[in-house]
């Protein structure tokens, strides 16, 4: 089995700045392509970006593309979420998972699950 931790979630100002960890332990951690999704309140869950097992594969949202990034460091066994000029809609709760696909957008892929973090932007 492969566990999932997420941390760095907090209260930002539109226009600020975050970064998310999710730290892996278990599996091999560097087999697996890892996703973040978010899910705000009333709302399905939804893929946000991904990266591939090597890093050389990234996958994004639309709504995310020039403000968030992704990264990761396999012999930290760690994935990175880097956000930038965040806006109100970019609230949730942030959830780091791991599949043994590609980095794509569709949740069922993934296998692996965080317990997720709390993402809050001001007006």
């Amino acid at each position: 089995q492969l566990q999932l931790l997420e941390s760095g979630g907090g209260l930002v100002q539109a226009g600020g700045s975050l970064r998310l960890s999710c730290a892996a332990s278990g599996r091999t951690f560097s087999s697996y392509a890892m996703g973040w999704f978010r899910q705000a309140p009333g709302k399905e869950r939804e893929f946000v970006i991904a990266i591939s097992w090597s890093g050389g594969t990234i996958r994004y949202a639309a709504s995310v593309r020039g403000r968030f990034t992704i990264s990761r460091d396999n012999a930290k066994n760690t994935v990175l979420l880097q956000m930038n000029s965040l806006k109100p809609e970019d609230t949730a709760v942030y959830y780091c998972a791991a599949t043994g696909s590609g980095p794509g957008p569709n949740q069922y892929e993934y296998d692996y699950w965080g317990p997720g973090t709390q993402v809050t932007v001001s007006s």
